[in-house]
């Protein structure tokens, strides 16, 4: 189906990501948003369309858990509870964004 709506988890890539979310251990969880941010962040001479998509998802975890951050509703994104994230994540995901909208990014 691809892309449906403009929500972070409303494309086939992100909602697959929120179900691989559900499917690993609590204790993984964690470990896959950052990696999936780290991914996006780091540096590499093109960023494709997938790795963006899961990029963009997983900042919205990260901001959903921030004090004024906005819940990450979506009937597609992980629907099990997540570990207390740390406040690390929120720089790596702004990081993670900026390379989205970058020149590098199949997105921008």
């Amino acid at each position: 189906m691809g892309t449906w709506d403009i929500g972070p988890f409303d494309n086939d890539t992100a909602a697959d990501f929120g179900g691989d979310l559900d499917e690993a251990a609590l204790e993984e969880r964690e470990a896959m948003i950052r990696g999936v941010l780290k991914r996006a962040a780091g540096p590499a001479d093109f960023l494709g369309v997938s790795d963006g998509e899961r990029a963009v998802a997983a900042a919205a975890l990260v901001v959903a858990q921030h004090p004024a951050g906005d819940p990450a509703c979506s009937s597609y994104g992980p629907s099990e509870p997540l570990p207390e994230l740390p406040a690390d994540l929120r720089m790596l995901a702004v990081d993670a964004l900026d390379q989205v909208v970058s020149d590098r990014s199949e997105l921008a």
